[in-house]
Order: C-alpha cells, then sequence, then structure tokens
C-alpha cells in the first residue's frame, strides 16, 4: 500500500476518535450523575443524593427529582471552578482540533502544499491532545476529591461516590490524548519529511543561465586600437649578404 494511502487512513482513524472523545466530554456536562450518594432513610422510603458541576439533585423512590442549582457562584469551593474551566476549555480546544483537522488532512483536499497541510495537521493533533489533558485533569482532580473525603474518618457531611459522567469523561478524553498524540507524531514526521525533501531538491536544481553566465570567466574584449605602449617593436631582419664565390 503507498505510503500517502496508509497516512490518510491513518488520519481518518484518528479524526474519528478524536470526534468521539470530544462528544463523550461534551456529554458529561448536562449529566447529573458525578457524584451519587444512597440514603436508606426508612423502611418503605428510599432515596438517593446526586450532584455534578452544576447543581445539586435529590431523588426519592418514586423516581421524582428535586434539583438545586448553586446558589452563588462565589461560594463554591475552588475545585468545582477549577473543574468547569478545565472542562469548557477541553471542549473548545476539541472543536478548534476538529476544524484543523479537517482543514489539513490529506482526504478533504481543502489545504495548500504538503508541508502546510502537514503543519496544519500537526496543529490539530496539539489542539487534540491539550483538550485531552485538561479533560483527563478535571476528572482526575474531581474524582480525587470525592474519593478523600469518602475515606476520610473525620468528615461528618454526607459522603459521595464516583458517578457514570466521570468514566465517560475518562474514555473521552483518552480517545482526545490517543488521537491526538498519534496526529502530532504522523505529521510532524510528514512535515520534517516534506521539508528535507523540498531542500534536496532545491539544492539539486542546476543554475540558471545567468549565473552560468556570471561564474564563468572570459577574458575582455580585443581593441580595435592596438595598444602601443604595450606592443614590442620588432625589427626588420637583417639583410643576409651574399658571398660571392670569385673562382
Amino acid at each position: 500500500m503507498h505510503y500517502r494511502t496508509v497516512m490518510m487512513y491513518t488520519e481518518i482513524g484518528c479524526f474519528v476518535a478524536c470526534v468521539c472523545g470530544w462528544i463523550l466530554v461534551c456529554s458529561t456536562m448536562p449529566t447529573n450523575y458525578w457524584t451519587y450518594s444512597e440514603v436508606d432513610s426508612l423502611v418503605l422510603t428510599s432515596g438517593h443524593y446526586f450532584s455534578n458541576l452544576w447543581k445539586d439533585c435529590l431523588s426519592d423512590s418514586t423516581g421524582v427529582s428535586d434539583c438545586k442549582e448553586f446558589p452563588t457562584l462565589l461560594a463554591l469551593q475552588t475545585y468545582i471552578h477549577l473543574c468547569r474551566s478545565l472542562v469548557i476549555t477541553s471542549i473548545i480546544l476539541g472543536l478548534f482540533g476538529a476544524i484543523l483537522a479537517l482543514v489539513g488532512m490529506k482526504c478533504t483536499k481543502l489545504g495548500g502544499s504538503e508541508i502546510m497541510n502537514a503543519k496544519v495537521t500537526f496543529a490539530a493533533g496539539m489542539n487534540y491532545l491539550l483538550s485531552g489533558l485538561c479533560g483527563m485533569f478535571a476528572y482526575s482532580w474531581y474524582a480525587h476529591k470525592v474519593i478523600s473525603e469518602f475515606m476520610d474518618p473525620n468528615y461528618r457531611a454526607k459522603k459521595f461516590e464516583l458517578g457514570s459522567a466521570l468514566f465517560v469523561g475518562w474514555g473521552g478524553s483518552a480517545l482526545l490524548v490517543v488521537g491526538g498524540l498519534v496526529f502530532s507524531i504522523t505529521a510532524g514526521k510528514e512535515a520534517c519529511r516534506s521539508s528535507s525533501k523540498t531542500q534536496e531538491m532545491s539544492n539539486h536544481t542546476p543554475p540558471s543561465n545567468l549565473s552560468e553566465a556570471n561564474q564563468k570567466t572570459h577574458s575582455p574584449p580585443l581593441s580595435p586600437i592596438p595598444d602601443r605602449a604595450n606592443q614590442k617593436t620588432s625589427k626588420p631582419p637583417k639583410a643576409s649578404h651574399a658571398v660571392d664565390a670569385y673562382v
């Protein structure tokens, strides 16, 4: 199989993986189950609490849920602010990565030269990689906070467990990291290969006729007027005297 065909299928696979990961990360924003806590209050009545980055909810045994958004922005804990900003940043970087990938991939025919397409694809891979890292850091920090509170024996408030949104976010972030890493490596190699090939071709290009004419050393044209200062005066040959032989 041709090298260009292999690269094209590799880019398509990475793009599909990154788009799927980006969709999974986006789906965690409205999901309520970032954390949950089962509560058995009475014998015949049970309920559970669940929350996300935006609100706290309570559901009873009848299936009725009552949610309350966080009342104030300044009273929230620091890790919630940071997780919000990181998830939003991950979504924005993933969107930019998708736009750059559509422009730079070989199957779209939207870019310019091979070197320019490789550079644009490399930028898309870096955006996807940073998007995955931001999401991974946000979900991991949130999970670390929940686990540390759950394992702390001195923590007297309600304890929560890890919700499904965190696992979905980890999966999407992993797809973004893997796809962005492969994008960056393949596009970086392609850019270096194309630039070295272009430089090699420019080094082997023969010089133009003008440069050849300038490089050649040529003698100055002969003047029709003789140079009398440097011209040597030639003396006429001496006349040979014939020796008459007298018999």
